[in-house]
């Protein structure tokens, strides 16, 4: 891999890509401004330059680094669609949505909510850190005035709508029974299958869809699509004390009617929208915001049902919307008006009923994915309207991710069942066109030509199956640059940024944030860790070992019987095996404090927080075989042999 010492800066947009920009000017809307007069609508007060520090002084949140988004004309380097949601989402600040409703937006990617109660407020998705949650309710209560905290509600299981909840409740109160903190039924559980289990990979890939580690500019990273980036502060987790169970609920939180209506399976796993009768406003968490969302995205997830999402719009379009005065979300700006509220919520629900439809039809007449995300188009009706524009999810990869759900990785065809690894694919692909030489000379004849895709896909076969031929990794690099430029989607165009950058310098060593959360792991239940303790088991070091451990936690009144055997780690709950080679007895904090590396099993033996009862040995012997995960991994060439 190649050395970060000498960063080499990006280039100018080509002639190509400034004619697609130019076409761009040309076919979309941009002399509406009704957005751009929502998103400043009820607006109170802000921070100079909205910049945040954690205790250390270290800025985790900064929108000076984006004052170059104060120029309304897009640059050569930016899609002009993206350059104008760019600027939208550098509206920043307190705003009054309506009676009773206030939001903090441009302290982090998300909104924060706030609703005044009786007695105090409902946070509404304290933000992603707790530095820039405690913020931006420093500047709420700046202008509105201190009261206290009744209940922080998380519409779904996301962490930039968890992760800062620390910075506005203590967990103390929670724990007193003074501040109830609600979430839609699996939060924990979705949690755990999202930022557990597969929590390193995805805080990797997400690098290249929010692009926090590129510099900020025309040439570098101007938006996420939802916000402009993710904070990179400290990422905390407390515990539900109620869950939304049913599909409806109603429930009166500190005087305040909330109807809940549970929407699993869409944006995320485990989310909920919610309607205030009392207030005439309809809270739709991240199912309907100004861009057409991810049914998969690119960071990785698991393939979200568009059919079942598009339902859920129309339902709550059906029961609420014709009642409500204004619509809001999670993230971006308020819709008001009714006329103008049942048309947003019915172009929502159209863009992801149509997006499932066609696609399923498709195929039905056995296209394949891509064949598919190259034909399907937006219908005319929409292709114009701003809220549906792929800012972030994308026709393209959507298209995709519905075949995925359907239809699975496989297209059918018995040569693509079973084919080579990248780096034998390269080097036998790059042999049969010429070498790397004559492949390199052709694409630099497309590249010119505008064929910015294939010159990418072709040089990244030379890359893997040589990663040290400098030719293709530059022209790589310049390929990706320009598609990166081009696009409308600022995932995707963060994805080919990051990709040039790595290209040119080298996997960047400053990490956004910790892989998985203290607070997260302190959090899982039992069963949720031994979970997360199951993929971290090396299955090659583990071949031929039988190890059996019962497990007590008194502070819990919970046992269970933990079993390796045939290189898998299983456990039963409620049991008591007899044949057990070592019970383990300690509480459930001892069991974080190992995980998250604050003490040693020998140590924690040592100062009798774990009693032993039995080979001892055997419960060192199956620590010895968890992998530690590294978090840096290569994504645009081969892996190094550990």
């Amino acid at each position: 891999m190649m050395s970060e010492r000498h960063t080499e800066q990006p280039k100018e947009a080509t002639p190509v890509t400034q004619d697609r920009h130019r076409a761009v000017l040309t076919s979309l809307p941009f002399d509406d401004t009704r957005d751009f007069d929502d998103a400043s609508r009820g607006f109170i007060t802000s921070l100079p330059d909205v910049e945040i520090h954690n205790d250390r002084g270290r800025v985790i949140w900064s929108l000076r680094e984006y004052a170059f988004l104060t120029h309304e004309a897009a640059p050569p380097t930016v899609n002009p669609s993206l350059w104008r949601q760019a600027r939208l989402n550098m509206n920043n600040g307190l705003y009054r949505v309506t009676d009773r409703i206030y939001q903090v937006r441009g302290f982090d990617i998300s909104n924060m909510t706030i609703i005044e109660g009786e007695r105090g407020l409902i946070i509404i998705d304290p933000l992603v850190s707790a530095e820039t949650a405690r913020a931006a309710l420093d500047l709420y209560v700046a202008h509105r005035g201190q009261r206290p905290i009744t209940a922080v509600i998380y519409s779904h299981s996301h962490v930039d709508h968890y992760g800062g909840v620390k910075g506005v409740i203590d967990e103390a109160d929670v724990r007193a029974g003074h501040v109830a903190v609600i979430a839609p039924d699996r939060f924990l559980e979705e949690i755990t299958q999202e930022q557990v289990l597969v929590g390193g990979p995805m805080i990797r890939r997400a690098q290249f869809q929010f692009g926090a580690t590129l510099f900020k500019g025309p040439r570098g990273q101007v938006d996420a699509g939802l916000g402009k980036v993710v904070s990179r502060g400290t990422v905390t987790l407390i515990a539900p004390t109620q869950i939304i169970r049913e599909p409806v609920e109603v429930h009166s939180i500190d005087g305040v009617e909330i109807v809940f209506q549970l929407t699993p399976d869409t944006e995320a796993k485990a989310e909920m929208h919610m309607y205030y009768p009392g207030l005439k406003a309809l809270n739709l968490a991240e199912n309907v915001t100004h861009n057409l969302h991810n049914i998969y995205p690119i960071r990785g997830a698991q393939v979200r049902d568009a059919n079942a999402w598009a339902k859920y719009i129309d339902e709550a379009r059906d029961r609420y919307a014709s009642e409500a005065e204004v619509v809001f979300a999670q993230h971006h700006w308020p819709i008001w008006g009714k006329a103008r509220i049942m048309d947003y919520l019915a172009k929502q629900r159209d863009v992801y009923k149509y997006l499932h439809d066609q696609t399923v039809r498709l195929i039905n007449y056995g296209l394949k994915a891509t064949e598919i995300a190259e034909q399907l188009t937006m219908p005319q009706s929409l292709e114009n309207e701003w809220p549906v524009r792929g800012y972030y999810g994308t026709l393209s990869h959507n298209a995709k991710s519905v075949y995925q759900r359907y239809i699975g990785w496989y297209d059918a065809n018995p040569a693509h069942l079973n084919p080579l690894p990248p780096s034998e694919r390269g080097a036998k692909l790059i042999a049969y066109m010429g070498g790397e030489a004559a492949a390199i000379a052709k694409a630099r004849e497309d590249f010119a030509g505008g064929e910015y895709r294939w010159v990418a896909e072709i040089m990244s076969e030379i890359i893997f199956a040589n990663p040290a031929n400098p030719e293709a990794r530059h022209l790589a690099a310049d390929a990706l640059e320009q598609l990166g430029y081009q696009a409308e989607s600022a995932t995707w165009r963060n994805a080919y940024l990051q990709g040039a950058y790595e290209l040119r310098n080298g996997i960047p060593q400053n990490l956004m944030r910790a892989p998985i959360s203290a607070d997260v792991v302190r959090t899982l239940t039992i069963p949720l860790f031994f979970d997360y303790l199951a993929v971290r088991l090396n299955g090659l070091k583990a071949e031929g070992k039988h190890i059996v451990i019962n497990w007590v936690f008194p502070d819990l009144a919970e046992r269970y019987v933990l079993n390796l055997e045939n290189c898998a780690l299983t456990y039963l709950a409620g049991r008591t095996a007899d044949n057990a080679h070592v019970t383990v007895t300690l509480a459930r904090p001892v069991l974080s404090q190992l995980v998250l590396q604050q003490t040693t099993l020998t140590d924690a033996i040592h100062e009798d927080t774990i009693a032993l009862d039995g080979d001892g040995g055997k419960l060192s012997e199956l620590f010895e075989l968890i992998d530690e995960f590294r978090f840096m991994f290569p994504i645009l060439e081969p892996r190094q042999a550990s």
